[in-house]
């Protein structure tokens, strides 16, 4: 039996319903919704399960309304007594890793991510940044396309590097639209605007990363308990004074994805279980290494069906 990664999807996942049916039926979950309306003095739970879905997009709302359904989501599989050997997230996923692992508490990562999603919204006005993805381009023609740009005076860079033939660039509006195109002249097959608030995992960021650290200050943290694969290094930590260090890069560096993935994979992991809404990680996995086993916890029913189907391999 190879090892066990629990894995956790950042902004883009959300959907207006998430976590409604297993708040609804299992305590466990419902305790979680109400500890975040209560830290966060605000209904976020409410915005969660009726919406509007304009208002749960907005970047201070989502991450920490994905940090909470996904948290839900693992208080539910966790029954069945399956560990994980890693875990790791992506983007704001790592802080759903990082509450999994034992790191921070609950109740600190709702509170951190809020203040990173409204820190991260103004960092840099409306409409200045942005962000694309680049698909059928591979990393070094894209690195070479984004630094040919930014040498021209519009910052660009590579943000995140989610798996072969799929990376998202990100910095000044100006700069996204030059890479794009230059990319395509380079061979991609597409380049797509993304709907974002910001350009974030950019240089752009780094006023956000620079108020954000003294949020990381007032929290309390731990030496992981499962060793958490880092966003920036795409290595394996444990210690809360590193952990605690990447997080604040994490906001103006690139999401390394796919070496994430792959480090796992060389680590023994052969499970991948996605926790948390929608399947995107599950998807970009597959692309990565078609042989590993990827499992999606996303509501009740798949939370059980997962755990049995693994407790039957064992």
């Amino acid at each position: 039996m190879g090892k066990i990664a629990f894995v956790f999807p950042g902004q883009g996942s959300q959907a207006v319903g998430m976590g409604k049916e297993l708040a609804a039926n299992f305590e466990q979950a419902q305790a979680l919704f109400k500890k975040a309306d209560e830290k966060l003095n605000f209904p976020l739970s409410e915005l969660i399960f009726e919406g509007p879905k304009e208002e749960l997009t907005l970047t201070h709302n989502t991450q920490p309304a994905l940090l909470t359904t996904s948290m839900a989501l693992l208080s539910h599989f966790e029954q069945s007594g399956i560990k994980a050997d890693y875990v790791a997230g992506h983007s704001l996923g790592e802080y759903s890793a990082l509450v999994a692992s034992g790191v921070v508490s609950f109740e600190d990562a709702v509170y951190a991510v809020r203040k990173r999603g409204e820190f991260m919204q103004e960092a840099v006005p409306q409409g200045e940044g942005a962000m694309a993805a680049v698909l059928g381009l591979d990393r070094e023609a894209l690195i070479h396309v984004t630094e040919t740009v930014t040498n021209e005076g519009f910052d660009v860079q590579l943000a995140n590097l989610n798996c072969p033939g799929q990376i998202v660039i990100s910095g000044t509006a100006k700069g996204v639209e030059l890479a794009s195109a230059k990319a395509k002249e380079a061979g991609a097959k597409r380049a797509l605007p993304l709907e974002v608030s910001g350009p974030f995992h950019s240089e752009l960021m780094k006023p956000a990363a620079d108020k954000f650290a003294s949020v990381l200050d007032e929290i309390t943290m731990n030496d992981a308990k499962i060793p958490v694969i880092a966003n920036v290094t795409a290595s394996p930590i444990s210690k809360k004074e590193e952990i605690k260090e990447l997080l604040i890069e994490q906001l103006y560096s690139s999401v390394l994805w796919e070496d994430s993935v792959q480090k796992l994979i060389d680590l023994g992991v052969d499970t991948f279980i996605e926790i948390g809404p929608g399947k995107v990680l599950a998807g970009l996995i597959k692309k990565i290494d078609r042989k590993v086993k990827i499992y999606s916890v996303y509501d009740e029913e798949t939370s059980s069906a997962v755990a049995n189907v693994l407790k039957e391999e064992n």
